[in-house]
């Protein structure tokens, strides 16, 4: 059989869920093997045109640059992966779209007027282009780049997660960080897949895989961190880090600094 023909490319990002699978050690060499590798920027500097099967895109679209790249990307590629928060949601570059202009930030930042760079507000992909897949994480799990790619290759459509980080909580019996400790545990709202990693060790979610799509229990949860003590912005900007401009709606994008 012909081998499937990958590429991973990188937009506007820190480059860590590429980083992910160069740190999947033992298993990268089986994993190259069963693909024709055409672009893997952050693992070489060779590059081969021509279609793709399986593309995975990591980071936001915050230039021109990522947006032609990106459709560029889409027209070649038969399948999409939205890797990591960033291009799903925007992550740490979408996370005060909300609350200034791109004109602002440009004068702020670099004191120039809008127009001298290529910028764009930061936005997921999905706002571009049709996205087939996701795979959540600031940065990604190795075990999820194994399990989606494994699916891939026989053909399924990867598991994804549509409950909350809470679920492996109790699936691992650790004690709540909420109710026992009082922490701004987001786990309530934020995707499983993690294996409930910080509660296990005592320390509260921050949102590092990003809100579950439709999350009706929201109200619920900023009910009761206000409740504990914590102010609206406080939550806000707890949410904002990894949701990008997800997390202002589900207040409306009303709350203060």
């Amino acid at each position: 059989m012909t081998k499937p023909r990958l590429g991973i490319f990188s937009l506007t990002g820190c480059a860590g869920d590429q980083l992910q699978i160069l740190n999947m050690e033992d298993e990268l060499l089986d994993l190259v093997s069963r693909f024709v590798i055409v672009d893997f920027q952050e693992g070489s500097s060779y590059k081969e045109p021509g279609k793709v099967d399986i593309a995975f895109v990591e980071g936001s679209v915050s230039t021109e640059h990522d947006l032609k790249k990106l459709k560029e990307i889409r027209e070649r590629s038969n399948f999409i992966i939205a890797f990591g928060n960033c291009a799903i949601e925007g992550c740490v570059q979408a996370m005060r779209n909300d609350q200034t202009t791109l004109e602002e930030k440009l004068a702020d930042v670099y004191g120039v007027e809008s127009g001298f760079f290529d910028a764009l507000p930061s936005k997921p992909i999905g706002e571009y282009v049709k996205v087939d897949l996701q795979i959540p994480g600031c940065p990604v799990e190795k075990t999820e780049i194994l399990r989606s790619v494994t699916s891939l290759l026989h053909g399924d459509i990867p598991q994804m997660f549509t409950y909350p980080v809470c679920v492996e909580c109790k699936i691992n019996e650790f004690p709540c960080v909420i109710t026992e400790e009082g922490k701004p545990c987001l786990g309530p709202i934020i995707r499983a897949g993690c294996d409930a990693r910080c509660p296990g060790l005592g320390l509260d979610c921050i949102g590092c895989r990003g809100p579950v799509e439709g999350s009706e229990t929201f109200a619920a949860e900023y009910k009761m961190l206000l409740d504990l003590g914590y102010t609206e912005a406080d939550i806000m900007n707890r949410l904002r880090v990894f949701g990008g401009e997800l997390a202002a709606g589900f207040l409306g994008g009303d709350d203060d600094e």
